[in-house]
């Protein structure tokens, strides 16, 4: 089973070199054994942009959104046998981040 995390951090903060020594480590980890698929973070918000289709009308938005209650530090595709495997991996996560959540979405099998 393939699982999205999006990582919502407490505050926005630079890591320290342990935290980025101990999250390459784990990075290092989970993508040997075929767990981690892909990670990455994301670029302040005044980089974003929003495109929404309703009633037939597009409309493009820039960033930053102030009304964004939520900061969305980064992601990860994970590969798991279960949701406990995926939410025990966002657990080590968390572990290292810091303070914030972990949303997990599971994604559909299938082409």
């Amino acid at each position: 089973m393939r699982f999205l995390t999006l990582y919502k951090p407490a505050e926005f903060a630079s890591p320290s070199p342990r935290e980025n020594a101990e999250m390459g480590k784990l990075i290092e980890e989970e993508t040997k054994t075929g767990a981690l698929l892909a990670t990455g973070g994301f670029l302040p918000s005044p980089k974003d942009v929003r495109v929404r289709h309703a009633k037939g009308k597009v409309t493009v938005t820039d960033g930053p959104f102030t009304e964004a209650k939520e900061l969305i530090g980064g992601f990860a595709l994970l590969e798991a046998k279960s949701r406990e495997e995926a939410i025990e991996m966002a657990k080590r996560f968390l572990s290292i981040a810091g303070d914030g959540e972990c949303e997990i979405h599971q994604l559909m099998d299938g082409p």
